[in-house]
């Protein structure tokens, strides 16, 4: 089987049930330029620009209400499907000027944590989603030097950090007669002129 060469997060979706709210926390506190606003009577989808590749989507639901706080990484007991998602930042000191932007808009934000690889900020945005603000430690790259530290790793952790695409059964390629398209948001978007230019004034 080829390698996948992925690029990033193109999108991580989340819900709001107050799209403005979010727009002024994701766009104008921690300065995500918001790229694309889909929507009709009754349904928003916006995303925001996190890196050249990587996007944050929130759907808004009017009915939606926000999650119960749960502390980063904290264990619960139940269903759960996500503890909070982490967006790098390139200078070490980006972690303490979003700190100061957190608490100066109310927000909560903690210490700055060191991971070994990472040295991390954590916060909650409007809708108690947590967010973490890692910054890569640039003398510990675990992507050319992968670090296995877990005292009792199991026998498939010891496989080492390479893809085993043997585990799984490869499947038959899809067929060029089945390869199609399906109508979306696509034509909309792409024949409509947007209302605003990056770099317009206010």
């Amino acid at each position: 089987m080829s390698t996948i060469a992925y690029t990033g997060i193109h999108h991580l979706a989340l819900v709001t049930r107050d799209m403005d709210q979010t727009i002024r926390f994701w766009r104008d506190l921690l300065g995500l330029p918001l790229v694309v606003a889909m929507g009709r009577p009754g349904y928003r989808h916006y995303f925001f620009a996190l890196s050249e590749h990587d996007t944050v989507a929130f759907f808004e639901w009017n009915d939606a209400e926000p999650v119960p706080e749960k502390d980063h990484g904290v264990p619960v007991k139940g269903p759960i499907a996500f503890d909070h998602v982490s967006f790098g930042v390139s200078r070490r000191e980006a972690l303490w000027d979003l700190k100061a932007r957190l608490e100066a808009a109310g927000f909560w934000a903690s210490e700055v944590l060191d991971h070994g690889f990472i040295l991390s900020l954590y916060s909650f945005d409007p809708n108690g989603i947590a967010i973490e603000f890692s910054y890569a430690v640039p003398e510990v790259d675990v992507r050319r030097e992968p670090r296995l530290v877990d005292p009792k790793p199991s026998a498939v952790t010891l496989e080492g950090p390479e893809p085993r695409w043997e585990a799984w059964p490869s499947g038959a390629a899809v067929p060029e007669e089945d390869r199609v398209v399906y109508p979306g948001e696509g034509e909309k978007l792409r024949a409509s002129k947007s209302v605003w230019k990056r770099g317009d004034p206010l």
